[in-house]
């Protein structure tokens, strides 16, 4: 008998198993990724990032046949099209991270084996491991989406999780990456039980782990005199453990030195990736406490009034920190920190005009990102990884390429018309007003201000200042796969503006909102965007 395809496999059991499809295609190319990465053949070891970057499209294939609104609704997810989002967010952006890779990993020991100093040794290679790691945390992300109760939404959260620890370990053989993994780890375990612990006292508050009878009985208690301490209390512990994967007050102290000790790609995947991870998280918690897509914001206040102050520290702090960086890794980390802030800002909005801004910014904050990170992946000095901001003075006249790509990208995130990151934020300060707050509004604004300081010098060092003699070692990796990432991503800040009505629209399904008949939220994207 013909063995079954995974997708057909999947199909066979029933409609949520044949929505993790995708995901089982994901897991496959993970497992080849690490067989073949300890192949005693070059050629094949050579192949495992391709086979990582095709496991990616045909994930996104696979959801584009699968992931239907009629297998969603059959599925009984809490939020129907979020889950078709997500997964071509993720394999979007993570194919440029693979790209960003290519070449750097395992580079010194390939070539001690092709020299004949050393023999092939599988311990010493990391590559396969490397790739497995990465699409394991892309499959978790994506499995997020489909959690119905809290257990499965903890084990998709961990496996999105777990492998990013050993990714800032293994990506960049110095003892600073060590130091990183280690601070990230123990970290991690620890936000991750604050979260457990919240995950249990939602469970004594209900009696039920899966998600729709807890709402059903948050709203009974609503109705009857409110919602318990114990569930505000869980709801809290929750947030505060979702807040290390955001970078966001009071768990985002470790950004800075984890960012700075791991390797760029990785740097710009613990960026990205962590951030659509805990956002996505937080829209099911608070839709099972309170609100959910299509409906009314019912949070209690107190846990309204905790998010209002993280989103406000968390914006303000990362970009006052970002200020005062002369790494320019660091600097992206404060700015990282910054930037989960301004998407709490919507989060606060409420489900029906705030989540599709939020979800809109993800895509908008993870292109621009990666094209600023892309850039720094695609130069070294000397060798060695560019991260001192001085060295970034004349690089147009050393990588003229990834002088323009590090510009476009940081004036994305600056939010410079008519880039796309323009557009994210615009759509954000728009659902704030639209969710009555103004606060915010204002907050978020001035922060903006502040953080186009520290953005303006990514784009004035490489085309301004002249070349010192520190920058004279500076020069383009020797792979072209990073450089490619960073200008499709670059251009991507440039070009996806045209698109930003049916990104909009896309935003708003997966958000399990109607596209808005109101002018004022429209704001002309249209005529804008030409």
């Amino acid at each position: 008998m013909t063995a079954m395809t995974p997708v057909l496999a999947a199909a066979a059991l029933g409609p949520k198993f044949s929505l993790i499809a995708p995901e089982i295609v994901l897991f496959c190319g993970a497992v080849l990724c690490a067989i073949m990465g300890i192949s005693r053949a070059r050629a094949v070891r050579a192949m495992v990032p391709w086979i990582s970057a095709a496991a990616l499209v045909a994930t996104f294939i696979t959801m584009l046949r699968t992931w239907t609104p009629e297998a969603a609704a059959a599925a009984d997810l809490p939020m129907p099209m979020l889950g078709k989002y997500v997964i071509a967010l993720l394999c979007v952006v993570g194919l440029g991270h693979v790209l960003s890779t290519v070449g750097s990993i395992d580079r010194l020991a390939e070539r001690q084996v092709a020299s004949g100093i050393a023999a092939f040794d599988p311990v010493r290679v990391i590559q396969g491991e490397f790739h497995a790691f990465l699409l394991l945390s892309l499959c978790g992300g994506m499995l997020i989406c489909h959690a119905t109760d809290l257990i499965w939404l903890f084990l998709a959260f961990e496996l999105c999780s777990l492998p990013t620890y050993v990714l800032v370990a293994i990506g960049r053989t110095a003892d600073r990456s060590m130091e990183a993994a280690i601070k990230y780890f123990f970290l991690g375990a620890m936000s991750t039980a604050t979260m457990l612990f919240g995950f249990a006292l939602l469970y004594g508050a209900t009696g039920t782990l899966e998600l729709a009878p807890m709402r059903e009985a948050f709203m009974l208690q609503a109705q009857t005199g409110g919602i318990g301490a114990m569930a505000v209390v869980g709801t809290l512990l929750a947030v505060i453990g979702i807040c290390f994967k955001l970078a966001a007050v009071p768990m985002h102290f470790y950004a800075p030195d984890v960012y700075e000790g791991a390797s760029s790609p990785v740097a710009a995947f613990i960026s990205f990736v962590p951030k659509v991870q805990g956002f996505v998280t937080l829209v099911l918690l608070l839709g099972t406490v309170g609100w959910s897509a299509g409906g009314e914001s019912a949070i209690p206040q107190v846990i309204a009034a905790v998010l209002w102050m993280i989103a406000v520290l968390t914006m303000t702090l990362g970009n006052i920190g970002a200020l005062l960086q002369r790494s320019a890794k660091r600097m992206l980390a404060y700015s990282s920190i910054a930037n989960s802030g301004y998407m709490l800002v919507g989060i606060l909005a409420g489900p029906t005009i705030g989540i599709d801004a939020t979800l809109l910014y993800l895509l908008t904050y993870g292109v621009a990102n990666l094209a600023t990170f892309g850039a720094l992946a695609a130069i070294e000095r000397n060798g060695q990884e560019v991260d001192s901001i001085d060295d970034l003075a004349g690089l147009r006249v050393r990588a003229p390429a990834m002088a323009l790509a590090l510009a476009i990208g940081a004036l994305s995130l600056t939010g410079i018309p008519p880039l796309l990151g323009f557009w994210g934020k615009l759509d954000l300060l728009v659902a704030s007003a639209e969710g009555s707050q103004r606060a915010l509004l204002v907050i978020m604004a001035l922060n903006s201000g502040i953080a186009a300081f520290y953005y303006l010098r990514l784009v004035a060092l490489p085309f301004v200042q002249d070349p010192t003699p520190r920058t004279q070692g500076v020069a383009g990796v020797h792979s072209p796969w990073p450089r490619l990432s960073a200008l499709v991503f670059a251009m991507g800040c440039i070009l996806l503006p045209f698109a930003v009505n049916q990104l909009k629209s896309e935003s708003q399904g997966a958000a399990g909102t109607a596209p808005p008949a109101q002018a004022q939220l429209e704001y002309n994207l249209s005529s804008l965007g030409r």
